[in-house]
């Protein structure tokens, strides 16, 4: 069975065809990017993508949504766009559809991709485990928080606000970072320092800890430099940018009582190497009394090109093709 997959975000729409058939995807087409602030509406982007393919669109829709998915409005951050659930059918032509949260589509894929789909962080370097809880999550515009559950008969997902929790800071200069963010967010979550736009605090903190006059930087420029080298300070806020997401993700594979960690999100992709001489890990396992318990999870990073559209293609085959097994 075919299936339209789409992968809605702030400034991109990602339309590819996929083939879906008892409960998993068999094939995903080559994507096609558009821009949001170019298109009206899901339905008129739907209708560009459509007039690009050589034939008419399967009736089947599987749309991951960059917001959480209540009611019957949604909402996205940086997009215009409103979608509307109900109207689907209508608007697109879909006789069948599923739509999800953007980081509960990410654990579909975590749960159907193979393992030559992730690279290894730390921990022990094998597969994720088929049984029990594996934690995902994920930096990008903010940090993105799924569970997968894998049962011997079949696998579920839980969407979560994970990236929403408390941050706790573990040295002096954490505090210093968080007491920063505090003047202008007052309660300071995960995602202040676990996402793209919080190098900005971080540069912003050690330059004023060094004395140094703080210069006023988007958080593009900052990333850049970092990734670059070419800026000390941008590059300091990098590795402790790093340290930031090894302990939170240590502290929701302990929440969730996890027996692997996933990290996704293609900032996570583009940080890979400085992930891996960081202190990710050492923050990941620097769980006091949990530290032995910790160092048993493998920990890995999703490679895969689209795994927004994959993991919707997922979600759509699990509730319309029949029972799949992990």
């Amino acid at each position: 069975m075919q299936v339209v997959a789409v992968d809605i975000g702030g400034t991109h729409a990602r339309f590819a065809i996929a083939e879906v058939e008892d409960g998993r995807v068999v094939s995903l087409g080559e994507p096609v990017t558009l821009k949001t602030a170019e298109h009206a509406s899901l339905q008129t982007a739907w209708e560009a993508f459509g007039e690009a393919q050589a034939g008419p669109l399967p009736k089947a829709a599987a749309i991951s949504v960059a917001s959480p998915i209540t009611g019957d409005v949604i909402r996205l951050t940086n997009n215009p766009w409103v979608i509307r659930p109900s109207l689907i059918g209508e608007r697109l032509g879909a006789e069948t559809y599923t739509i999800i949260n953007d980081f509960g589509a990410v654990g579909h894929a975590v749960a159907q991709l193979s393992p030559e789909d992730f690279d290894h962080l730390c921990g022990p370097d094998e597969p994720l485990p088929a049984l029990g809880v594996t934690t995902v999550c994920g930096p990008g515009t903010g940090l993105g928080v799924a569970q997968v559950f894998k049962t011997p008969e079949r696998y579920h997902v839980l969407s979560t606000e994970g990236g929403h929790v408390d941050y706790a800071p573990l040295d002096a200069i954490e505090d210093a970072i968080v007491k920063r963010l505090r003047k202008t967010f007052t309660r300071v979550s995960t995602e202040r320092l676990c996402a793209g736009p919080a190098i900005v605090a971080i540069y912003e903190t050690l330059a004023e800890l060094e004395g140094r006059a703080v210069p006023s930087r988007d958080d593009r420029t900052i990333w850049t430099k970092a990734l670059e080298g070419t800026d000390s300070i941008a590059l300091a806020a990098l590795d402790r940018f790093c340290l930031a997401l090894g302990a939170v993700a240590g502290d929701l594979a302990l929440a969730h009582g996890a027996t692997g960690v996933v990290i996704a999100g293609g900032l996570g992709l583009r940080i890979k190497d400085k992930l891996l001489r960081s202190g990710f890990d050492h923050r990941f396992v620097a769980k006091g009394r949990f530290q032995s318990l910790m160092a048993g999870l493998p920990v890995k990073l999703i490679t895969h090109p689209q795994p927004g559209l994959f993991g919707a293609a997922a979600a759509f085959a699990q509730e319309h093709t029949g029972t799949q097994h992990p």
